[in-house]
C-alpha cells in the first residue's frame, strides 16, 4: 500500500484515465459505463470501493489523471470512507486532479450536517464539489457531461487550461454562517 501520486508516470498520447472511488458501488459502475463512451479521446476508467491501492499491479497502473470521490448522502460510511482514503493522495492531486461528487442529495432522509460536512471537506481541499442525480438515465449522462469537461482538462487534453487553474475556478466555497444554527 502505497501513496498514489500523480506526477510519477508519463500521460498517453489523447488519453485520459479517471480513478472513481466509492465504498458501496451503486453508481460507480453506470458511471464508468458512460464515461467509456466518450468517442473524441481514450478514456481509462479504473474502479476503486477505496484507498490505498493494492501494490501488486503499481508498475502497471497508467497515471491518473483524476480522482472522483463519489459520495452517497444517504451513507454515514459512505463519507467515512472517502474522508479515510484522502490521506492515501499525494499533495500533488489537490492542485486540481481530484473532485468530490454527491447522489442523493435532494433525499428529505439526509441529515443537513452531512451534506455540510462534504461542503466543508471539499472546500478545505480547494476542490470541486458536483451534485448528481443518480437514478435516471439523463442524472447520468449529465454527470458524465461534467465529469468529461474536467477530466480532459486535468489529463491536459485542453490547450490554454490547467487543472489547477480549472479547481480555482469551480471549487467549493462555505458561506461564513454554515456553522452558525439555522432556524428551519
Amino acid at each position: 500500500m502505497s501513496l498514489l501520486k500523480p506526477f510519477s508516470k508519463l500521460p498517453a498520447l489523447n488519453t485520459a484515465n479517471i480513478l472513481l472511488v466509492e465504498s458501496e458501488e451503486q453508481f460507480q459502475q453506470s458511471l464508468a459505463d458512460a464515461l467509456v463512451e466518450e468517442t473524441a479521446v481514450t478514456v481509462n476508467v479504473r474502479l476503486a470501493k477505496s484507498l490505498p491501492l493494492p501494490k501488486e499491479n503499481e508498475e502497471h497502473r497508467p497515471r491518473i489523471d483524476l480522482v472522483v470521490f463519489i459520495i452517497n448522502l444517504t451513507s454515514e460510511l459512505s463519507f467515512q470512507s472517502a474522508e479515510a482514503s484522502l490521506k492515501h493522495l499525494d499533495p500533488g492531486y489537490f492542485l486540481g486532479k481530484v473532485c468530490f461528487l454527491v447522489t442523493n442529495a435532494r433525499n428529505a432522509s439526509v441529515p443537513t450536517e452531512r451534506l455540510d460536512a462534504v461542503r466543508k471537506l471539499a472546500a478545505l481541499l480547494h476542490c470541486p464539489l458536483l451534485f448528481a442525480e443518480d437514478q435516471t438515465p439523463d442524472g447520468v449522462i449529465n454527470t458524465t457531461d461534467r465529469l468529461l469537461t474536467i477530466l480532459k482538462v486535468a489529463a491536459g487534453l485542453v490547450p490554454m487550461a490547467t487543472a489547477l487553474y480549472l479547481s480555482n475556478l469551480t471549487r467549493c466555497t462555505v458561506p461564513p454562517d454554515i456553522d452558525q444554527p439555522s432556524f428551519d
